[in-house]
């Protein structure tokens, strides 16, 4: 028997209705989520292609990767005219949305006590309220982290942005090479977060995997100063492929647990601000950098911000395993 007022009585109704379970959601998030990159990654092949048959050169690519940054940053949605690929990934993720309203339950979370109210007098913090943010940045370990995330990550960001022209004006690769070397960069994304970081996050602590994933960083921008064909690209994506995935879980587990529990929505989406700054700017300084110096510049870049982070990461303690903050 469920009275009215008895807690849990909402996910007991759910779960005894045939709602899916725990593992049933994972597996629809992961599908989900591979469905969504695919039609990101579809756009990604044929946009330096068809800018170059419009007469864009570099420099005009990144002021149009800049302009998709600033959409994505601010949520907005982007309209365009519609080639092949563009439509399939219009359908495709109009069938994610589907699935995602029809076949998620109402909560995923188990039950847990509701968030404390805000203290009398003072009002809720609203969705865009910068007081609240600042405020959780400002919290004991977390904007130093914050800044290691951003700063790590942005000489990489910049190249990844401008990857696509590279791999048409560097490497000499045509559509379809671009897209077998994007597809053996996705096989080691989903191998090295799914297996190896994971793996390492239960030996060794998140300060110990943060060095480490800069250190890779340090090292990896000298031979990407030094590569001159895509076979030593391929040499050097595994360490890229690391010190990218153990940044950006290592750093996002960090932040979680250093906020309160009702905040972990907002430090979620402060994290996920970040691939957005970085498309946001990295076109257009890319761009420039690209114009100016070539590809050697990112390398140099990479090195050189890294080896800075490091030291800092050296001499500030970071924390090491820890439970949540309630």
């Amino acid at each position: 028997m469920r009275g009215a007022g008895a807690p849990g009585g909402r996910g007991q109704h759910s779960s005894g209705m045939g709602s899916p379970g725990r593992p049933q959601v994972i597996i629809l998030t992961y599908v989900l989520v591979a469905l969504e990159l695919t039609c990101l990654f579809m756009r990604f092949s044929i946009m330096p292609y068809l800018t170059r048959q419009l007469g864009l050169d570099s420099v005009a690519f990144g002021y149009l990767q800049t302009a998709l940054g600033v959409l994505q940053l601010l949520g907005g949605p982007v309209f365009g005219r519609l080639q092949c690929p563009a439509s399939v990934a219009l359908v495709a993720n109009l069938v994610a949305a589907v699935l995602s309203f029809t076949c998620f339950p109402v909560s995923t979370k188990g039950v847990r006590a509701p968030a404390p109210a805000a203290p009398p007098g003072r009002p809720e913090a609203g969705v865009f309220d910068l007081k609240a943010i600042s405020r959780l940045l400002l919290r004991p370990g977390v904007l130093p982290v914050f800044l290691v995330k951003v700063v790590s990550g942005f000489p990489s960001g910049l190249f990844m942005v401008m990857f696509s022209i590279i791999s048409m004006d560097f490497f000499q690769l045509d559509a379809a090479e671009a897209g077998y070397l994007m597809s053996f960069f996705g096989v080691l994304q989903m191998v090295i977060q799914g297996l190896v970081i994971g793996r390492l996050s239960s030996r060794f602590s998140e300060g110990a995997l943060l060095r480490a994933s800069v250190l890779v960083f340090v090292v990896v921008g000298p031979a990407m100063a030094l590569m001159s064909n895509v076979f030593h690209f391929c040499f050097l994506m595994p360490g890229l492929v690391f010190s990218l995935g153990t940044l950006s879980v290592v750093t996002d587990s960090m932040l979680t647990k250093a906020v309160p529990a009702a905040d972990t929505g907002t430090m979620l989406g402060l994290c996920a601000s970040v691939q957005p700054l970085t498309r946001t700017v990295g076109p257009t300084v890319g761009g420039l950098l690209y114009r100016s110096f070539g590809v050697p510049i990112f390398g140099h870049v990479q090195f050189a911000t890294n080896v800075l982070v490091l030291l800092v990461l050296w001499r500030q303690p970071l924390p090491q395993k820890t439970d949540k903050v309630l």
